[in-house]
């Protein structure tokens, strides 16, 4: 798998929307300029690499989120959108697309573009984390958040249907091109802060192996080897919290990934246990976002396909693999 993903990457910086030949491209990489061509290498070195890292990361990201959902709630359709904490970005954007017109002022200060975007979608994303977490303390049944998750969805995505009765043509035309999902939204400036982000959640996530298999054998077990269910719990929300809502808020809402990548890895490894389970996560969530950021570069003119068009045709078969191996296993 780790090979695989060497491979994509380096697909999705050989190959894009624009045609390159690829012995300039290893010439740009090299750090020699093409004659004739000064900005081919703004679009390698500006462009597919950092948007290559996006999907990487982002892929790792969401694939992470579903697998502890889908061991924290024991469902195997648990995502990262069933808590409702991308609606919550979705609901940040659609005020400042929607009602703000796209821009706002703060203490004086003028706030637009993709910036003021990615602050709302954080906010709406974050806020919905708090909530959760004060629930949770709340909710002894897991059920029920789950439940909870659901609903703050629905409410959510009423108001943004209500704000796009009353938005005008453009703000509609922006939000829904920001639903689409992109992977090329982050560039080179945003970058760093993107990676410290997601980073940060996988090396948390990656510190919740052990609770987390204790959790695979029920909760009392769990307590009697001295672990805090309630601390994970709490622990839980903040990782998924994060790596939501900083993908949600730099590439829009991208979905399927976060829920099929883990049977993927279940069926590839043939275990649940995390200690081998979440890095094959990881890697085949890296793998499956690059390769759909390589087939979102299929048409070759210039112009991108939706990210959000690509994997519900890549996740949904596997989703649908699950539920009917659930349905046979019942009968």
């Amino acid at each position: 798998m780790a090979v695989l993903m060497i491979l994509l990457s380096t697909l999705n910086v050989f190959c894009g929307s624009l045609d390159i030949p690829m012995a300039d491209v290893w010439r740009i990489l090299c750090g020699n300029e093409v004659e004739g061509h000064p900005a081919w290498s703004v679009i390698i070195l500006q462009g597919r690499i950092p948007q290559m890292l996006t999907a990487l990361l982002t892929g790792m990201a969401l694939g992470t989120c579903g697998l502890l959902l889908q061991t924290a709630f024991r469902n195997p359709l648990a995502g990262p959108s069933i808590l409702g904490i991308d609606s919550g970005a979705n609901l940040g954007v659609a005020i400042v697309l929607l009602l703000l017109g796209g821009t706002t002022s703060i203490a004086g200060l003028t706030l637009g573009g993709q910036f003021l975007i990615i602050i709302a979608a954080m906010a709406g994303a974050l806020s919905i984390m708090a909530l959760l977490m004060v629930l949770s303390k709340l909710l002894r049944s897991q059920v029920m958040l789950l439940i909870t998750g659901v609903i703050i969805s629905y409410v959510t995505g009423s108001i943004i249907q209500l704000l796009n009765y009353s938005a005008t043509e453009q703000g509609v035309f922006n939000f829904v091109m920001w639903g689409m999902g992109n992977f090329a939204s982050v560039g080179i400036e945003r970058l760093p802060i993107f990676c410290i982000l997601t980073c940060t959640g996988l090396l948390l996530a990656l510190l919740l192996i052990k609770p987390l298999d204790a959790l695979l054998l029920g909760d009392r077990y769990a307590e009697n080897l001295g672990i805090r269910i309630g601390r994970v719990r709490q622990m839980l929300l903040l990782v998924t919290g994060l790596l939501t809502s900083t993908t949600t808020a730099f590439c829009g809402p991208i979905s399927f990934i976060g829920l099929a990548v883990p049977h993927l890895a279940r069926l590839a490894l043939g275990t649940s246990y995390h200690s081998t389970l979440m890095p094959a996560t990881m890697l085949i969530g890296a793998n499956l976002s690059l390769l759909c950021n390589l087939l979102s570069t299929l048409p070759r003119d210039g112009s991108i396909i939706p990210i959000s068009v690509i994997t519900p045709i890549i996740g949904a078969p596997v989703v649908l693999h699950v539920i009917l191996k659930q349905n046979t296993t019942k009968l």
